[in-house]
């Protein structure tokens, strides 16, 4: 039987967008669109930060790495979604979908631990300015990045290697329009206790201990800036955050989203909100939070701009 149901699911059939026909090809120009925006502009930031040497500095650098985190993520939805919107064959093969749930958990996780790095630099920045440049040395930064990275890879290993060992029940039809592992484990016929446990214990590790190391992280910023005396201190140390501060809530508003609207709602187009929101809309704000919020960012993208007018002429 094990067999059986192994050799049935050789691919799986994505629904997608609860789309109407007519307006197919307005809804893939702006998801087109949309997702050019992603990748052009997290690809533009990243430009910036290794053109220009002001931008080389902690802070930067973590934010290079999330650059090129949110684009790949990006990267791993949108364009299968873009082509099941001009074709009549939905279908995924059980290859593809496993290596795209992997990617898919690789990036969210990288997302997490990455924004929690930039948690602990605003923290040293604010708290500890006196000791800025001896802490947040090169050194630590690229531990910080090499462990996200490292994490990330055993989370989404351990999950896709116990997602592979299950058998699946002759329905293949997932609501979404992309391999989510909610959806998955779903269709699978076999035992899944295993995997729900280890899916708990490594979403507890991976999404919610950075969270709270965020609250602290701000906890302490918070009270740093209440013993600020001058408005002026006040003003700078938010300005300081204020981005990062967007990204958090635009990440895990986002995350918490598609963790409990399954849970509390039966609604597929809820769902399908939250997972468009997630995937397509937080990583393409993330460029112009930053590149609005920083003037840094804005000055060298301005002398970028300048500099390109200058050899076009």
């Amino acid at each position: 039987m094990r067999t059986e149901n192994q050799s049935k699911m050789s691919e799986f059939l994505l629904l997608g967008l609860p789309i109407q026909p007519e307006q197919q090809g307005m809804s893939y120009a702006l998801f087109l669109g949309m997702y050019l925006n992603t990748v052009l502009g997290n690809l533009l930031i990243l430009l910036l930060i290794r053109l220009d040497s002001r931008l080389h500095t902690p802070m930067y650098f973590f934010l290079s790495h999330l650059t090129l985190t949110d684009s790949s993520f990006s990267s791993v939805t949108v364009p299968k979604m873009l082509v099941n919107m001009q074709t009549s064959h939905k279908s995924i093969p059980f290859a593809e979908c496993i290596s795209q749930m992997y990617f898919f958990i690789f990036f969210t996780d990288l997302d997490s631990f990455l924004i929690t790095s930039m948690a602990y630099d605003r923290y040293v920045a604010i708290c500890h300015p006196l000791h800025y440049t001896t802490i947040m040395r090169e050194e630590l930064c690229t531990l910080l990045v090499a462990v996200s990275w490292i994490l990330s890879c055993a989370s989404s290993l351990s999950h896709t290697l116990l997602l592979s060992r299950l058998s699946f029940c002759a329905a293949n039809t997932t609501p979404q329009f992309f391999c989510g592992l909610a959806a998955l484990l779903k269709l699978a016929c076999s035992d899944i206790f295993l995997k729900e446990s280890v899916t708990f214990t490594v979403g507890v590790a991976v999404i919610t201990l950075p969270f709270v190391c965020i609250l602290v992280s701000y906890g302490y910023i918070g009270a740093t800036i209440l013993r600020v005396p001058s408005t002026k201190g006040v003003r700078k140390a938010l300005s300081t955050c204020g981005s990062h501060l967007s990204a958090v809530c635009l990440y895990y508003g986002a995350t918490f989203g598609q963790c409990l609207f399954p849970t509390f709602s039966s609604s597929l187009d809820k769902d399908t909100i939250v997972a468009i929101m997630y995937t397509v809309v937080t990583p393409m704000l993330n460029p112009f939070i930053y590149s609005l919020r920083y003037r840094d960012v804005k000055a060298a993208l301005g002398k970028l701009f300048s500099r390109a007018t200058f050899f076009s002429q």
